[in-house]
């Protein structure tokens, strides 16, 4: 069995983040043996634990960072690993030079400077646009491969709509992400102003929040809108929402999208990259134009007016979870993908 080095050198949350956790220890149950660097992180390192990973901790810091460049290539000697996978930039820079060692495959999430991976045998796009993205830059198909990722499917009990001040009547849309610009939920609130009787729940934080806080007061809608912060209850959100919203201008792929799915939510979103590959529109969720918040507002209105309508969609994104981002067949693919480029 293939011996694997990750190295996760991420912020405390994000989506890439969120799904290193998920796959890791699946990994490890696929019988990969695994080490496993990370930015310290006690929390990461807890989650990673407890699904069977013992983690070491480097610093991951600056260019000048001469304790985790020594700590990788130790790591990398003692373990000897058959393949490293790095997980988008910062990761890739402190890997240490492969020199026939083992096989150096990156992951990237996103649309990257690509000179911080041009040391790399191999990278792995999550969506097909971005590694349509890598070859365009020159990199030779044979060395580019998509892998998507997989969400947590375990359902939860619904939480409680009165902790929230939220009507047990109320038409309840659920939004998840960094409270970032690229996120676009200043046009989500703009859209929630004309869905009236609506409630937004929005977990997530970020350095726009007192911003997006101010603007629900301005739109009159502050009554409305529940900002949640950062939750660990994710299934039990879902299990409480009519809808679920991904408003994002810029969305690489969008595990929200599928998270939405796996949890039978029907999802409105606006058509970035990534939920522009993963949803037909009209069939497995609703598409509307970036940064359209009248668009958004009439999709939302529709869905909440029609409860059929939302039911199908549902239905349908479930079947697209279940055909495409299981654990199971993406752990494979995982696997499959491993061995090859081992050999």
């Amino acid at each position: 069995m293939i011996r694997l080095l990750q190295a996760m050198a991420g912020g405390e949350h994000g989506g890439a983040e969120a799904f290193f956790e998920r796959l890791a220890p699946a990994l490890g149950r696929a019988g990969i043996e695994q080490k496993v660097l990370i930015r310290r992180h006690p929390t990461r390192a807890a989650r990673l634990r407890a699904g069977g990973i013992e983690p070491e901790q480097l610093g991951f810091g600056g260019p000048l960072d001469l304790a985790t460049s020594w700590g990788f290539g130790r790591a990398v000697a003692r373990f000897r690993p058959r393949v490293v996978l790095t997980w988008m930039s910062r990761a890739t820079r402190f890997c240490p030079p492969a020199r026939g060692r083992f096989v150096h495959v990156a992951r990237l999430g996103g649309y990257y400077d690509l000179k911080y991976y041009r040391h790399c045998d191999h990278l792995v796009g999550n969506t097909r646009d971005i590694c349509d993205w890598i070859t365009g830059q020159g990199w030779d198909p044979a060395r580019v491969h998509y892998l998507p990722n997989f969400v947590e499917a375990a359902t939860a009990p619904p939480v409680a709509r009165g902790g929230l001040a939220t009507p047990d009547d109320a038409p309840l849309i659920l939004a998840l992400g960094r409270l970032h610009e690229n996120k676009a939920f200043d046009v989500l609130l703009r859209a929630l102003a004309a869905v009236p009787g609506a409630t937004l729940w929005m977990a997530g934080d970020g350095p726009l929040r007192p911003d997006l806080e101010e603007l629900a007061r301005r739109l009159g809608i502050g009554e409305r809108v529940r900002f949640l912060g950062w939750r660990d209850d994710v299934a039990a959100l879902f299990a409480a929402a009519d809808l679920f919203v991904c408003p994002s201008r810029v969305e690489p792929l969008g595990n929200v999208v599928i998270e939405a799915w796996a949890q039978g939510v029907p999802v409105v979103a606006a058509a970035a990259q990534g939920p522009r590959e993963l949803i037909a529109d009209g069939e497995d969720g609703v598409l509307v134009p970036v940064d359209d918040a009248d668009a958004l507002a009439a999709a939302l209105g529709r869905l909440i007016a029609d409860p059929g309508l939302a039911g199908r969609l549902a239905a349908a994104g479930r079947q697209a979870f279940a055909a495409r981002f299981t654990e199971e067949s993406v752990v494979r693919a995982y696997v499959d993908f491993l061995d090859r480029v081992a050999a």
